[in-house]
């Protein structure tokens, strides 16, 4: 995984609604994690989901068990700031998604957008998906989306892997099923176009 120091200079020195991952609204992901059928209280983690306005909307739609890891203070700063007292009622951790210390099976479902596609190295994919494993529940769903076969090779300056379906799949291994998947063309604010995958996975029981 890439350096603390690395994310915590661009999210104090950039605007968050600048940099090229951010959404108005994370209408995919939310409409996602409704599908799924969890209920409003289940256990929800946002991994990687620093100043993801996704926080927002989970707790507009009623989302009541909400956690927001991040490796930068920084992002969880932004986002507590911009949800006002609405942060009291969630969970936020720092944290570098490889190597913290997650509670067993204390969640009903793991998101994450576009934090897998930067761990280049299989030593971290490898920690990634059993810190899964350890923290979401058997029979626990994750939505994991990444950058596309199509997209670019770099994000903030750093190397990315791209995926396909089938790829990603392959990278989570048997202890997963896939249940869906799809893709998304995402504007950046920049106007440019970056294309996604969203794979909707079940942990095995």
């Amino acid at each position: 995984m890439q350096s603390t120091e690395h994310w915590e200079g661009i999210y104090s020195t950039k605007p968050a609604d600048s940099v090229s991952w951010f959404q108005q609204h994370a209408g995919c992901s939310l409409r996602l994690i409704r599908e799924t059928g969890v209920s409003s209280s289940s256990a929800i983690i946002d991994a990687g989901g620093g100043a993801s306005t996704l926080v927002d909307d989970l707790l507009l739609n009623g989302f009541t068990s909400l956690t927001v890891l991040d490796l930068s203070l920084s992002a969880l700063r932004l986002s507590k700031s911009r949800i006002g007292t609405a942060a009291e009622n969630v969970q936020w951790l720092v944290g570098d998604i490889v190597t913290i210390d997650l509670p067993a099976h204390a969640f009903d479902l793991w998101h994450d957008r576009a934090v897998f596609h930067f761990l280049t190295t299989e030593q971290d994919r490898q920690a990634y998906v059993k810190n899964i494993l350890r923290s979401v529940k058997p029979g626990g769903h994750v939505i994991v989306a990444t950058f596309a076969a199509e997209g670019p090779p770099l994000c903030s300056g750093l190397p990315v892997l791209r995926y396909t379906p089938e790829t990603l799949h392959a990278a989570f291994g048997d202890s997963f099923s896939l249940m869906h998947h799809e893709t998304e063309s995402h504007s950046t604010p920049s106007g440019s176009i970056q294309q996604f995958i969203y794979c909707c996975f079940r942990i095995i029981e």
